[in-house]
């Protein structure tokens, strides 16, 4: 799975490419962060899986539990990318 934060232009995150001081913690490190994690169950999850029905003595349960802590993980960030869209929506339609 590919990050769409990342593919932003540079630039385009405030702060971005700063060298020196110390780097502030936004809501875009944050969310890009919370990817990342949710991306990690995926693989962990697939790997366990894997292991499963290669025979390689893996734990049904623990297979089970990966699976569903990869798919918690992935409604979570759904229900976060809605809520960023329905503020987008909400914003959009204000009338300045």
């Amino acid at each position: 799975m590919t990050n769409p934060i990342s593919g932003l232009p540079p630039g385009a995150i405030p702060g971005e490419g700063r060298t020196s001081g110390p780097r502030e913690w936004g809501f875009v490190e944050t969310l890009r962060g919370a990817m990342d994690q949710a991306e990690q169950l995926q693989a962990a999850a697939e790997t366990k899986v894997a292991g499963l029905l290669q025979g390689n003595g893996m734990d049904v349960h623990s297979a089970m539990i990966a699976v569903e802590k990869a798919d918690l993980s992935f409604q979570l960030m759904m229900q976060v990318r809605n809520k960023i869209v329905a503020a987008y929506q909400e914003i959009a339609r204000m009338q300045f």
